[in-house]
């Protein structure tokens, strides 16, 4: 047997998508040995009428199925700026698919037969992508909650803040005293809980403030 795949906090789901029914036994008795939940589907409609997965998760889809193609659900995904990492497996493999394929973002593309450690791999590349996505995603939304919280001043006071401009310049901006711009900023870094100017300005990066604002004064 494979060596045994860790899995995080949350559960990992591995989806595989195959119309035929011997492969997509194989396929879920070889991930569910290692750990993994999984769901065994044989087309993309099928896919699209299921629910989203709790955690991480990513495809295992053949390239050739029923209705829609792999690749044309690939290219409809990254439309929709899916982050589902995909790994497309086939038994009618050629090099412009795989270029296609990978050019597209997949994990990878594996010929059938191929070895189960192959596809272990690469489900643990693409859970992994998966993983971070969803963390950044979190993260990103805490961000904007601590943001929200923020008075329409204190946003404004932020802005600058991050700019690098100084207490007596921010209270000229507003026409506001500076001991009002002190009290302004201690309240934004407070609630933002950031623990320096560098960790606001972060912040505020990733908020995407820093374009917003820069160079308007």
């Amino acid at each position: 047997m494979p060596g045994q795949i860790k899995n995080d906090d949350q559960p990992s789901t591995v989806i595989v998508i195959d119309d035929d029914p011997a492969v997509r036994a194989s396929l879920g008795s070889l991930l569910r040995s290692v750990g993994f939940q999984v769901r065994l589907l044989e087309s993309v409609g099928e896919f699209l009428e299921s629910p989203p997965p709790d955690g991480p998760a990513c495809l295992v889809l053949d390239v050739r199925l029923p209705g829609q193609s792999g690749l044309d659900f690939q290219r409809e995904r990254a439309t929709e700026n899916s982050q589902l990492p995909i790994i497309f497996i086939t038994g009618h493999g050629d090099i412009p698919m795989s270029v296609q394929a990978m050019k597209g973002g997949a994990v990878e593309f594996l010929t059938k037969p191929f070895r189960d450690q192959d596809l272990l791999d690469a489900v643990q590349v693409g859970l992994a992508r998966n993983r971070a996505w969803l963390e950044n995603e979190k993260t990103l939304a805490e961000l904007r909650a601590r943001f929200e919280a923020l008075t329409p001043r204190e946003r404004e006071v932020m802005a600058l803040v991050v700019t690098g401009r100084l207490n007596k310049q921010i209270a000229a901006d507003l026409g506001v005293s500076e001991i009002t711009v002190k009290v302004h900023r201690g309240q934004v870094m407070r609630k933002m809980r950031a623990a320096s100017l560098p960790d606001l300005a972060r912040m505020a990066d990733r908020l995407q403030l820093t374009s917003e604002k820069g160079g308007s004064r």
